[in-house]
């Protein structure tokens, strides 16, 4: 196995946490996923965390429902490739849109996984969550490198700028 240089905080970023669970979320319940899972748990600062957080660590280490994890895949794989996916995607009131999206990352807020990433239609960054995802598809066609730490939704500002 190769030598990872660790963060030069010692502590893994909110960009890695997401790639790590996303990883981790589509393996389903096997043993091998359960223990990843498990390493997952004691990577995260386990100190004391409010409501939020604490919501936001049982999502992480909870394996997905098959439908959502068939997305998840198909999401990892045009993150890393770099590609647009097509979202059929309905919003909170139900409504339902076609939407050409550059994915950056996937990360997770309480309860919920979200995928964010540049929508072409809106012209601008935003997260998707993966219950609301109806079907997601690989265009093929090539998206922009973006740094995931610039399209991190439920952050200060000030935290952006570090």
């Amino acid at each position: 196995m190769a030598n990872v240089a660790p963060h030069p905080s010692g502590t893994l970023t909110a960009a890695e946490i997401a790639a790590l669970a996303l990883s981790l979320a589509h393996l389903g319940a096997g043993p091998q996923a359960t223990t990843a899972r498990r390493a997952l748990g004691h990577l995260i600062d386990p100190g004391t965390h409010d409501d939020v957080v604490t919501a936001t660590l049982a999502t992480l280490t909870r394996p997905l429902d098959v439908s959502t994890a068939d997305r998840a895949r198909v999401v990892a794989a045009a993150i890393t490739e770099h590609r647009v996916v097509r979202l059929c995607y309905g919003d909170a009131d139900a409504n339902v849109t076609i939407r050409e999206v550059e994915p950056v990352t996937c990360l997770v807020h309480r309860d919920h996984w979200y995928l964010v990433g540049w929508c072409r239609m809106r012209r601008g960054v935003r997260a998707f969550r993966f219950d609301r995802i109806l079907a997601v598809e690989s265009t093929g066609l090539p998206a922009r490198p973006r740094r995931a730490e610039r399209y991190l939704p439920f952050q200060r500002r000030t935290a952006l700028a570090a």
